[in-house]
């Protein structure tokens, strides 16, 4: 039920004091345009209604905290609560973006010293904070790789290489930016295709948006080539840290010869991604590009930490004030937590939990591109199709009815039904092998009766939806008539 089907014409979860207490009309300290002719429509419910109701709901979503989340390309895993902690102290939480510097220094040493942790995490030698998101973050490498060729004179460079597996984000935050994609294939390797890629490398490529390893879950072990040939035609390398959790502590984006870095701080260090938010994503370049990062970038004179706004070829702002400063201080109690070993080790449990996966699940059908993965892998659904009769969504539906979020579905497109699987450093063993049992399980019941896949889920909250009416059709909001 919604909470408006609750509603009873009379219960109250607050009470006011009567508008005679105040000694004047509230409607007076407003303008007579934002002044309301008639009573809002609000549910009337008691305050235990409304606790329950709302608990209910909660008790209905899915999360990490609540079961396994193997979400391909989107690193679903769990962050340590002391983190959150951190973030809500008084002395951060309370603080406010039109203090004066003198009386925020430490909120502006936190940023000074995690823009600093990223430049040695990624090698680069420059960070913007301000990005608020991963494609957010794109977008400004985009227009730093812009602004770069305007300076030079090169406006002949209007194209961007993007790989066909590529993060849907790619392409469009290119677009945005004002450039052409060209796409690059894949290789029988899963891997960009060399060859392809230098016949359509030429002078009018501004820069290639790689994923590292890329969606696909494979490391694209030809990057030293891939640099040189891009760096030779004069075009920048530009870096998409979505899968920067498979490496950490093990490589660095700016030692394989990336120019701009974007990086996730909502998947990769320490804060809850979809649905939570907010995200962040901080933008990294070499020291060549660094007077065009956005302003104002945090500085330290060995005295005092002050925001510099003095930067003639910057690209300007691109966020409020100078981010999600809550998802900074749980990235930096993150990296201050593991330190570099730990960093290196959940780069380590990240690799062998998508391996020890892939080689149980690969018994059931098989992955996309053969041998050892990163952190994720792709599955062919196309086999469920031939010997079962049933689509890769079937048997995402049918893994909700064992309380297990399923895989991301259908992506990447070069992938025929496909299951990409993620199941990050925090899962246990215990936790893995339960999925790989229930993947089974669900095989062997399309194997003997299909058709309950097919009309799964049974035992959620709702049935199977109607997708294509939600995804065209949506209804965002009730109305009375509805």
């Amino acid at each position: 039920m919604t909470i408006f089907e609750l509603s009873k014409e009379g219960r109250k979860s607050f009470f006011l004091p009567k508008e005679e207490s105040y000694g004047y009309e509230p409607s007076e300290l407003l303008p007579e345009e934002s002044v309301r002719k008639n009573e809002p429509l609000l549910p009337q419910l008691s305050e235990l209604q409304l606790i329950r109701h709302y608990t209910g709901l909660s008790k209905k979503n899915h999360s990490v905290d609540s079961g396994f989340y193997p979400l391909g390309s989107c690193t679903m895993k769990y962050n340590p609560r002391v983190n959150e902690k951190i973030a809500n102290l008084d002395g951060f939480s309370q603080i406010h973006p039109y203090q004066s510097e003198d009386t925020v220094q430490g909120a502006l040493e936190v940023m000074y010293n995690l823009q600093n942790s990223l430049c040695e995490i990624t090698g680069m030698d420059s960070f913007t904070l301000q990005p608020a998101a991963g494609a957010h973050g794109e977008l400004v490498g985009m227009l730093l790789m812009k602004k770069y060729f305007e300076l030079k004179g090169e406006d002949n460079r209007r194209k961007v290489i993007v790989p066909d597996s590529a993060h849907g984000t790619n392409p469009a935050s290119a677009v945005m930016a004002g450039f052409e994609v060209i796409e690059v294939p894949s290789g029988r390797n899963g891997r960009v295709d060399l060859k392809s890629l230098e016949e359509i490398l030429d002078e009018s490529i501004a820069g290639i948006m790689l994923t590292n390893p890329n969606t696909l879950g494979l490391f694209e072990n030809e990057i030293c080539e891939i640099q040189e040939l891009a760096h030779s035609k004069g075009s920048l390398l530009y870096y998409d840290g979505a899968n920067l959790n498979a490496i950490m502590g093990h490589a660095r984006p700016g030692d394989m010869g990336f120019d701009i870095v974007h990086l996730n701080l909502h998947k990769t260090f320490s804060t809850p991604h979809g649905m939570g938010g907010p995200g962040s994503g901080p933008v990294g370049v070499k020291s060549f590009l660094a007077d065009l990062l956005p302003v104002p970038v945090v500085r330290f004179n060995g005295r005092r930490f002050s925001l510099d706004y003095d930067l003639p070829n910057s690209i300007g702002k691109v966020r409020s004030f100078y981010g999600n400063f809550g998802v900074f201080l749980k990235a930096y109690a993150y990296i201050l937590t593991l330190g570099g070993d730990g960093l290196k080790r959940a780069s380590e449990m990240a690799v062998l939990n998508a391996n020890y996966l892939r080689a149980r699940l690969t018994k059931l059908i098989p992955t996309a591109y053969a041998g050892i993965c990163m952190h994720e892998f792709v599955l062919k659904g196309s086999k469920l199709v031939s010997d079962y009769g049933v689509k890769t969504l079937d048997v995402a539906k049918r893994l909700l009815d064992y309380g297990i979020h399923p895989p991301t579905i259908y992506f990447p497109l070069i992938v025929e039904e496909a299951l990409m699987i993620e199941p990050t450093e925090t899962e246990s063993k215990e936790s893995l092998d339960i999925f790989a049992d229930t993947f089974e399980k669900i095989l062997n019941e399309a194997k003997k009766d299909p058709e309950i896949l097919r009309a799964a889920p049974k035992f959620t909250a709702v049935g199977r939806l109607d997708e294509a009416t939600a995804s065209r059709k949506p209804k965002t909001k009730w109305s009375k008539d509805s």
